[in-house]
């Protein structure tokens, strides 16, 4: 028989749950759901307080609550990688991000693949490119599920199974997805943003103040008794000073080249929206400050506690805190998972039709019909993370390190559209085969020389062949290649243009 204080820690989340589907389906607002440019780009009319929480909580994942508790109790100062990151990621994202704002009101793009696909030319690339992002939304997908089944399985004290617990939130995303599309993703995301800073800047400030009197003195005491821990790049960090810089690279480098990031540039009702978010973004990722308090909290409270990653569920259900409290941090823990999760699901779907299904199967498909497929696909995205979560026993977390990496070759490519008019077809293709078959390959069958990044050898090989390749082949249009440095520039944003070649596939071009 469940005890009163079970309910009401089991109660606290889904009360959430249920405030997240009424944000989330309230949230659509007079954004038209039956077009790709309403239902994936919310019709390019978001502001700024929903892009600064769309861009923040769509990166906070259950890795947030989770993952870096988790990194900094095993690992010490390593896990200070995540503040790097998160300080510097969005500096690209000023760069290309008006310029990818430009183009896509101009010529109707509303994701990465098909403004790099038009640039070159290329079903084919726009079909990899959908690849390489599915591959990695998948993974990445589960990891959330995984996440949310191992939060509410534990809020309900194992009434709820595993299976159930791992698929009600997600339930919840579907419902205010499909409804709401990109709207209710940006509404659902300041509602959970909004509780994940609350709670955990007031659990990572009152855990070093209970445990240990303070934040000094916990530092002060794991000086006294683990100080090689507290040492970038140090042994018993069990990342190795150039392992940490290279993470530190891949990441900010790779930060807005996925999808989902990218993306958001195409829903800002303007280029000042967009510029202020990403200055204001870095505010948000002090939410990893926090985070990583919590977990040096644990290293000298609870040793040994396995997995890692389970020592924020563990202090909490330990410290004898009054059910409320424990009922709201696992709904922050929900909250982490989902902001990503519906993004995720929303973006995944959005490639699917967009990028492959559009431009390989059935490149005259009309504009209503793509966006009833990306509904049904929100549903297949989920349905195959499902599985995976709860039937597989597949190691997610080494596809998703190999994915990630591979997501990072879009990079010069991307630089290419908008600075690099010399850029070709054939060494688009190149570098992106051959740099994410070296991220593969130093993944999953060869430990990386030296310590590096996968994912940077990786960017190396494909900056390299992509620059070599394009200097030996030809552009086949180059007035085509050279309008998208032109017309991204800001002195053109507001000329008419010119009847493009759009996101249309053109058959033959490969």
């Amino acid at each position: 028989m469940a005890t009163t204080g079970q309910l009401i820690v089991l109660g606290v989340p889904i009360a959430y749950l249920v405030v997240a589907l009424v944000v989330g389906l309230a949230g659509r607002g007079s954004a038209e759901q039956t077009t790709t440019e309403g239902f994936i780009a919310g019709n390019r009319g978001i502001g700024l307080v929903v892009l600064y929480f769309i861009m923040g909580a769509s990166i906070m994942s259950a890795f947030a609550f989770l993952g870096g508790p988790g990194e900094a109790y095993s690992q010490g100062a390593a896990a200070y990688y995540v503040l790097a990151y998160t300080g510097f990621g969005m500096v690209l994202w000023y760069l290309f991000g008006p310029k990818a704002a430009r183009l896509g009101r101009k010529f109707g793009y509303v994701t990465q693949a098909e403004l790099v696909a038009d640039r070159y030319r290329s079903p084919t690339l726009s079909a990899l490119m959908a690849v390489a992002s599915i591959g990695a939304f998948i993974p990445y997908t589960v990891l959330q599920m995984k996440g949310v089944g191992y939060i509410l399985s534990e809020a309900s004290g194992g009434m709820l199974p595993f299976w159930a617990a791992a698929l009600i939130p997600f339930l919840v995303i579907v419902a205010y997805v499909l409804a709401s599309g990109m709207m209710g993703v940006g509404w659902s995301n300041v509602l959970q943003g909004v509780m994940m800073l609350v709670l955990a800047w007031g659990l990572g400030l009152y855990l070093p103040f209970e445990l240990y009197g303070g934040i000094g003195p916990m530092f002060e005491s794991i000086a006294a008794r683990k100080s090689e821990f507290l040492v970038i790049g140090g042994e018993a960090t069990g990342m190795p000073m150039l392992t940490y810089s290279s993470t530190v690279v891949v990441s900010v480098l790779g930060f807005v080249m996925w999808p989902h990031l990218f993306m958001r540039a195409y829903t800002a009702d303007s280029e000042r929206t967009l510029k202020k978010t990403i200055a204001f973004y870095p505010t948000f990722g002090l939410i990893m400050v926090p985070i990583l308090l919590i977990g040096f909290a644990g290293v000298l409270y609870a040793p040994g506690v396995e997995p890692a990653d389970n020592i924020l569920p563990y202090m909490v259900t330990n410290l004898g805190l009054n059910p409320w409290i424990v009922g709201f941090l696992f709904a922050g823990g929900l909250a982490a998972a989902m902001s990503s999760a519906d993004s995720i699901v929303h973006a995944a779907a959005s490639v699917f039709t967009r990028d492959f299904y559009r431009r390989v199967v059935d490149p005259d498909v009309s504009d209503r019909r793509q966006t009833q497929l990306t509904q049904v696909a929100v549903v297949g995205v989920v349905a195959v993370s499902y599985y995976f979560a709860v039937v597989s026993t597949m190691d997610i977390v080494d596809l998703l390190a190999g994915a990630y990496g591979a997501v990072i070759q879009f990079l010069p490519l991307i630089f290419g559209v908008f600075f690099w008019p010399r850029a070709t077809r054939e060494g688009a293709i190149a570098g992106l085969v051959a740099g994410s078959a070296v991220t593969v390959l130093y993944t999953f069958v060869l430990p990386s020389p030296y310590g590096v990044h996968a994912g940077l050898w990786g960017l190396f090989v494909t900056t390299a062949l992509f620059v070599a390749v394009s200097l030996v082949t030809t552009v086949d249009d180059p007035e085509h290649a050279r309008k998208f440095v032109v017309e991204s520039r800001p002195d053109h944003a507001r000329r008419d243009a010119p009847t493009p070649s759009s996101g249309d596939a053109v058959p033959g071009d490969d």
